[in-house]
């Protein structure tokens, strides 16, 4: 056992975690940075509140469209007219931002993409939306269809672009997890946001996210901005050694957006430290299992359980494991049954899930009987 792991006090609970907030603030409105692999929300302000999305909606527009890949139902390949409506509403006649897209031509599936990525493109946006639904208004219906499914429960969406709409609202936790959900199920087109620059019809227009060009390690995924919004961008790095998604909004400037986006995310990549805590294959602790062939399982990480912890905190370490117990069998080696939470002073800065060591098969009626009177007498605690 590492010196870390004999520092974490093992306790088995069922309360609901609390969120980390640790010495770091924003002039944004709104913030939330959270570690992408395990979801732990590291710091948060308003994060719940709800606030309109400006071009940020669009994350949830490009969701849908790689929602259609997967399915087979469209292809990168595909080409998809400009109507008219897409044309004024979004394009150069609008004032906003835009592919430049010529009325009546068509443009591939995958230059829309770019360009609502790179450009944020409106008319881009609608163009999808047409394509793929007919109309905007049945396009709105497939995000939120989708939004559900993903979990983000306190949004709701009315267009593809992300412009001004009374009933369309999200809040920077939902936006987290959108940009978690883009990064973990849609890797094979995450280079995308990544691009410096997008030419169309002779236009050359540099990413939005000026952050990708600063050399910090950024690498996505969207700006907005709208006069009644303010400025914010969804951010996301790999620096410092593991993944960070960061959203800041409700700024005044774009000089703002840049500094506090960038202020955020670089202090989660160099405010923590990476620490080795159990090895692979340590059993970190035991889940009680009813009725089974044994009474309880090994729970273990996936290869080595890395911590990390802000600097200089070793000492204010402690630890739950979380799980929904007692455990029904049979539990298979290698299923995922409970999560290490991780504190420090009672703030909660990282989870990593724990997997059963062993398979545990359903035990006979001696067994059974045993654990019934175990749990009337005793419970599972």
């Amino acid at each position: 056992m590492t010196r870390i792991a004999a520092l974490l006090v093992m306790v088995l609970a069922f309360a609901s975690p609390a969120f980390a907030q640790t010495t770091f603030d924003t002039k944004a409105k709104f913030a939330i940075l959270m570690d992408e692999e395990s979801g732990t929300v590291i710091f948060q302000k308003d994060a719940d509140l709800p606030m309109e999305p400006a071009s940020m909606a669009k994350l949830m527009t490009i969701a849908v469209v790689f929602d259609e890949l997967r399915a087979g139902r469209i292809a990168m390949s595909d080409e998809f007219f400009v109507s008219e409506h897409a044309w004024r509403t979004g394009g150069a006649r609008s004032g906003g931002s835009t592919m430049f897209a010529e009325l009546n031509s068509k443009i591939s599936v995958e230059n829309l993409v770019r360009s609502v990525i790179i450009q944020s493109g409106n008319d881009a946006a609608i163009v999808l939306a047409e394509g793929i639904a007919g109309s905007e208004g049945s396009f709105a219906a497939m995000m939120n269809e989708l939004a559900a499914d993903i979990g983000l429960t306190d949004s709701h969406f009315t267009n593809p672009t992300g412009l001004p709409d009374p009933d369309m609202h999200v809040t920077a936790r939902d936006l987290a997890d959108l940009a978690r959900y883009l990064i973990k199920d849609y890797p094979q087109y995450y280079h995308y946001f990544s691009e410096p620059e997008m030419e169309w019809n002779k236009i050359k227009q540099p990413n939005r996210n000026s952050l990708v060009e600063m050399g910090i390690g950024v690498d996505g995924l969207k700006t907005g901005h709208t006069e009644s919004a303010g400025y914010g961008s969804v951010i996301s790095t790999k620096d410092g050694g593991r993944r960070l998604i960061a959203v800041v909004h409700g700024l005044t400037s774009m000089s703002q957006r840049t500094e506090e986006g960038r202020k955020l995310i670089t202090w989660g990549a160099r405010a923590f430290e990476r620490v080795a805590a159990y090895a692979d294959g340590a059993v970190v602790a035991r889940a009680n299992v009813y009725g089974g062939t044994s009474g309880s399982v090994g729970l273990v990480g996936k290869g080595e359980v890395a911590l990390y912890l802000p600097r200089g905190s070793r000492k204010c370490l402690g630890a739950e494991v979380h799980y929904t117990g007692p455990l029904m069998p049979p539990v298979k080696a290698g299923d995922q049954v409970a999560e290490l939470r991780v504190f420090c002073d009672d703030q909660l800065v990282q989870v990593a899930p724990l997997f059963a060591a062993e398979t545990v098969e359903e035990g006979d009626i001696v067994r059974k009987a045993t654990d019934a009177l175990k749990q009337l007498a005793l419970g599972w605690l």
